[in-house]
């Protein structure tokens, strides 16, 4: 029964039906209510498909629209990566969640969600616990941020540059970047996996400065998929020719999104939810809001743009 239903799940969201927020929430579903029976597995396939479906999306895009964002957002993403960093390690400390967590779930926040926490996990030597803590409290926001964002952004009419910029610095994983600002419109797709895939680009630096601070010999690992997908957008901005298989690419990067969040939806169980917990949840809340606020705010005021 486990299996049809999920093997059931997966095909709706392979088939093109159903929008990245829509199947997400049915993978949350599942997960809180069923046992998964391939959870190894779909965890697995969620991380490959979401690297390919981003080099996919890449031959949909124009690659002077791709450097003119990422210039912009590297700027932007140092700035509010280290400040997100600070503010997270001191709110770990006055809620009292213990250090390792808290370095985790800070990271998640200011770079990448679950890929950072992956990333420095093993260089600080985290335990099985301590990853299920920080990517259970980062991974509930991020599956919240997929349908909050685009209700405030269209409450509050911005614009898709507007909504790109501060759904790639306010959203945690790449995965709900995409799938918000898809749901937005081309531009805001556009500009908000670029900015995203910029701060991505900092989980390098920050596992290279954990490694020499806890003096680890752990393997650092390169997001190899970023440089991938800027080659994808210099392809179909250089050959016009194959611009139709290039928009076959772009669907198909579209649907393996979608595919993705069904996947990581799945991955939520009632026994993640327990080992979270209320302060880690709380430090990951209250970092979330901050810096979705006050991203938000600059971009209204415009001091910040692309």
């Amino acid at each position: 029964m486990n299996k049809w239903v999920f093997i059931v799940g997966l095909i709706l969201a392979a088939s093109g039906l159903i929008s990245p927020p829509f199947a997400l929430l049915g993978g949350l579903i599942y997960g809180i209510i069923l046992t998964h029976p391939f959870r190894v597995e779909s965890k697995n396939l969620a991380k490959f498909l979401l690297q390919a479906s981003v080099v996919g999306l890449g031959f949909g895009m124009n690659l002077h629209e791709v450097v003119h964002a990422g210039r912009s957002g590297f700027l932007y993403t140092a700035v509010s990566i280290t400040a997100v960093m600070l503010i997270g390690l001191a709110l770990g400390y006055l809620i009292r969640v213990s250090k390792k967590a808290s370095f985790l779930i800070t990271a998640g926040t200011a770079i990448c969600g679950g890929s950072a926490i992956a990333a420095v996990g093993p260089i600080a030597e985290a335990n099985e616990e301590e990853m299920a803590v920080s990517l259970g409290a980062v991974f509930i926001l991020n599956s919240i941020a997929l349908f909050l964002f685009p209700a405030i952004g269209f409450a509050l009419h911005l614009s898709q540059s507007q909504f790109g910029l501060w759904s790639a610095l306010a959203i945690h994983d790449t995965s709900s970047v995409v799938g918000a600002t898809a749901r937005y419109g081309p531009a805001a797709l556009a500009v908000g996996t670029t900015v995203k895939l910029a701060r991505a680009l900092w989980i390098v630096p920050l596992s290279i400065a954990t490694a020499i601070a806890l003096k680890s010999k752990a393997k650092v690992q390169w997001p190899w998929f970023i440089l991938l997908f800027c080659i994808a957008a210099l392809l179909n901005t250089m050959l016009p020719t194959f611009n139709p298989a290039f928009l076959m690419l772009s669907r198909m990067g579209r649907i393996g999104l979608t595919v993705t969040l069904f996947l990581i939806g799945t991955g939520l169980n009632k026994q993640t939810l327990k080992k979270v917990g209320i302060r880690p949840l709380l430090q990951g809340l209250t970092l979330w809001i901050l810096v979705g606020s006050a991203t938000l705010a600059l971009i209204l005021f415009n001091w910040i743009h692309i």
